[in-house]
């Protein structure tokens, strides 16, 4: 395993976090996994539901699936998952979702991805949310080790 890159980016406000979601979300394919990782409030959801509005065809709700655990829309080219994992207790149960199925052929966007232990897929994509310096602002930190990643990100988030 190759040692992972690191990506840091501030974004001043939540129309900067869309905007970085949108541009993300235009680039994904099946079999991409994103692990959303941060405190309560810290945008994990925000960002999600702005990268997923702007892969379907149609406007659609795009709740938290903190209560649900897993929402699923009709991307593009494949299924959308989004799934909450705060609930779960042991990593046993995300494959009761069906979840790691859907690592290998969905985009799939997991909050809370510590849930998964072991099973969080070596290719995935890490983004890391924390509060920033005022109330709106982020500091995100992008993790990978896939090489697919690395000119993406620097093309992205420069």
């Amino acid at each position: 395993m190759s040692l992972p890159r690191v990506h840091h980016l501030t974004l001043p406000d939540p129309k900067q976090t869309a905007g970085f979601a949108v541009r993300l979300g235009a680039c994904l394919q099946p079999g991409d996994v994103l692990l959303l990782e941060g405190p309560i409030g810290a945008g994990k959801t925000h960002f999600a539901r702005a990268l997923i509005q702007s892969l379907l065809a149609q406007p659609e709700d795009v709740p938290s699936p903190t209560f649900t655990l897993v929402q699923i829309y009709d991307g593009p080219d494949c299924e959308i998952w989004h799934s909450d994992l705060y609930r779960l207790g042991h990593p046993d149960e995300v494959a009761e979702l069906g979840l790691i199925d859907a690592f290998d052929t969905a985009i799939c966007l997991v909050e809370w991805p510590d849930r998964l232990g072991v099973l969080a897929p070596e290719q995935a994509l890490h983004l890391s949310f924390e509060p920033g310096a005022t109330d709106d602002a982020r500091r995100l930190t992008l993790r990978w080790t896939d090489p697919r990643w690395t000119d993406l990100i620097t093309e992205l988030a420069p």
